[in-house]
């Protein structure tokens, strides 16, 4: 049986705003600008609104049932069966998006700054990363990835001052080329990647000590509010740089760095900035695996989820190199298949939980005898 860790509140938001923002911020500006047009950069701040929501109902159910994990108060507030049920579309959706955050780091290098290196390398090196961080514990992921954060950050920052030259405030205009209806599809875009994904930190938010003078309900909230101004910018300085090609060129702060020139002297630094950025997509990897590894210990009731890192390691792997044909497949279940897929197989429950134990606990409140047994 393993020692039971635990990190602080800030450390759990920190993991948090890695988890979120890992892969996004380097990803959603395309299809965002391509889905809502010269609207784009007003649909992360819907969905990250909604992901508040969600926000709001994981750290309520945080507050009720104290030290355990969704699985834990499913169980519950819903039943042994019932849960089951809802875990196996769970484990599948997050085997899934384990797998195409990996396929996705490598098809990066494979078009962007390694393209002779097989994506099997790439796949490889990325999986045994995260799997022997995630054997090193919460602790240690914790503490790593509180030092890696600032050097994303850097990266964005560095980007977003350094392309200055390039902006073009028209391009934002007008505003609603299309109407409201594209900014809405976007922002549907961007709750099923990567805000439908908050839900799945229900799993490990037990892990954070309770800390008076550090309410982890005030830090979650910050984190968020800090990755939706990272994605707005991220996708604003996109539109306003590459106008109509931001919905077509594939990672676009990427794209921004390669435009990075400083009096002939500071120049072609897009593949030290692209290292900085796929460290987020890193450390969403690592924080994914984690999670998978402590539902299968929930569902199967064991006390050690380290001994599931390397099967399901293997096991990722082996999907990476199966899943897709090609490039267009990938894109598809990304971001057509994966919001609704997302929405139906982890929202949606979990709502159902959040609404339950409201219910409950309404109907168990002092004075009120319909609800005791």
């Amino acid at each position: 049986m393993n020692k039971q860790e635990w990190i602080s509140s800030k450390q759990m938001a920190a993991l948090f705003f890695a988890f979120m923002t890992g892969s996004s911020i380097i990803n959603i500006p395309a299809p965002l600008a391509g889905a809502a047009k010269n609207g784009a950069w007003l649909s992360p701040l819907l969905a990250n609104a909604m992901a508040m929501l969600l926000l709001a109902c994981m750290l309520y159910l945080h507050r009720r049932y104290p030290g355990m994990t969704f699985i834990d108060y499913s169980r519950k507030i819903i039943g042994n069966w019932l849960t089951l049920l809802l875990s196996i579309p769970l484990l599948i959706l997050v085997m899934l998006d384990l797998s195409y955050i990996v396929l996705d780091i490598g098809g990066f290098f494979a078009s962007s700054m390694m393209q002779a290196t097989p994506p099997v390398v790439i796949h490889f090196l990325v999986l045994l990363t995260a799997a022997l961080t995630v054997r090193g514990g919460i602790e240690v992921m914790a503490r790593l990835f509180s030092m890696l954060i600032p050097v994303m950050l850097l990266a964005v920052m560095i980007i977003l001052i350094f392309v200055l030259p390039y902006y073009h405030p028209e391009s934002l205009l007008p505003l609603f080329p299309g109407g409201i209806k594209p900014v809405v599809h976007g922002a549907y875009l961007a709750f099923g990647f990567p805000y439908a994904e908050t839900v799945l930190f229900a799993m490990i938010l037990p892990l954070a000590r309770q800390e008076k003078e550090n309410p982890l309900g005030k830090w979650m909230v910050a984190a968020l509010l800090i990755n939706g101004i990272a994605l707005f910018l991220s996708i604003l300085s996109s539109i306003m740089v590459l106008g109509p090609l931001a919905g077509e060129a594939k990672y676009s702060l990427f794209q921004l760095a390669r435009l990075i020139q400083v009096q002939n002297i500071i120049e072609r630094v897009e593949s030290i900035i692209g290292i900085a950025l796929i460290v987020g997509s890193l450390m969403k990897t690592t924080i994914m695996l984690f999670i998978f590894t402590v539902i299968v210990s929930k569902v199967l009731k064991s006390h050690d989820e380290k001994i599931f890192v390397f099967p399901v390691t293997l096991f990722a792997l082996l999907l990476t190199l199966t899943m897709f044909n090609h490039e267009v497949e990938f894109f598809e279940a990304v971001y057509v298949v994966w919001p609704l897929f997302i929405t139906m197989a982890a929202v949606v429950p979990f709502m159902l939980v959040t609404l339950v134990a409201f219910f409950k606990e309404e109907s168990l409140k002092p004075g009120d005898d319909s609800g005791k047994v």
